[in-house]
């Protein structure tokens, strides 16, 4: 059998098998850290303690927010919020600082962190630049 890759793109995979292209159409989802629940609301900087996950599908583009329980924790926000965006699951999140025991924890589960520094952002803002 004749496997060639046709596509690397991150969305799609495509593959000619026997001269027939077969499409895997892929989602992924990406947590981005939010001040509010809706698409104006800023990126929150404090990934353990924002207010809320916004949870983007690149393949539906549909957003859904969750409200992080986590913010008022005493202790232990990071690593809860992480397992929260864990089970979603995710593969990226973006935020504008990570605590350094969240680093690791999230580099073991390959969840890659996009850290954006300009506070002025809005969950929309980012969503644009993902898509491109």
């Amino acid at each position: 059998m004749d496997i060639a890759p046709i596509s690397e793109k991150e969305d799609v995979c495509a593959r000619k098998i026997n001269n027939k292209t077969l499409l895997k159409i892929e989602s992924m989802k990406v947590a981005i850290t939010s001040s509010g629940n809706s698409l104006k609301s800023s990126l929150d900087k404090r990934f353990g303690r924002c207010s809320f996950f916004a949870i983007y599908d690149t393949l539906t583009e549909e957003v859904e927010f969750i409200p992080n329980p986590n913010k008022d924790a005493e202790e232990g926000a990071g690593p809860a919020s992480v397992q929260l965006v864990a089970s979603v699951p995710v593969e990226k999140i973006v935020s504008g600082e990570f605590g350094f025991k969240i680093k690791s924890l999230l580099v073991e589960l390959r969840i890659q962190m996009i850290v954006v520094k300009d506070s002025d952002k809005t969950v929309e803002d980012i969503i644009e630049l993902l898509k491109h």
